[in-house]
């Protein structure tokens, strides 16, 4: 009889794409999102997110998601000009890549954007905090932490 061990999250796919979060922890035991009750994939064992509530407010979520070690994945077109999203990821030293394709709505289009950037967006684990990236099909750039 095999064991399952743990398993080691490194993903957090935030309530946005929660969605998509919930697809990929289907078939990826580092993968976890807001009020994920945990689970067992590939012989590992996922626990409950520390995030209960999808309406949990960034600056509650972000600092927990952080001292975790988790890189965060969201969406959000508009991240280069949200000074307060900006500030949160900088001063948690949060690591952070968002999804910035006008037409990533839904799932799938979310999943083509993030199966195309997959090798950057595991690049980012290697990368101490605090960064935002922004993804698109084609590009994934950095974003300046510093205010305008």
């Amino acid at each position: 009889m095999t064991r399952s061990k743990p398993a080691d999250v490194r993903f957090y796919f935030d309530a946005d794409i929660r969605g998509l979060g919930m697809l990929l922890s289907r078939i990826r035991p580092d993968v976890t999102y807001p009020g994920d009750p945990g689970g067992e994939v590939h012989k590992r064992i996922r626990p409950p997110c520390v995030v209960k509530d999808v309406a949990t407010p960034d600056d509650a979520w972000i600092p927990q998601v952080t001292e975790q070690g988790w890189l965060i994945i969201t969406r959000d077109r508009h991240i280069r000009v949200r000074p307060r999203e900006i500030a949160a990821v900088r001063d948690y030293g949060a690591r952070l890549v968002a999804l910035t394709a006008a037409d990533a709505t839904t799932i799938f289009n979310q999943l083509e954007v993030v199966m195309c950037r997959w090798r950057d967006i595991v690049n980012c684990l290697d990368r101490a905090g605090p960064f935002i990236y922004t993804a698109t099909r084609s590009t994934f750039e950095p974003v300046s932490l510093t205010p305008q």
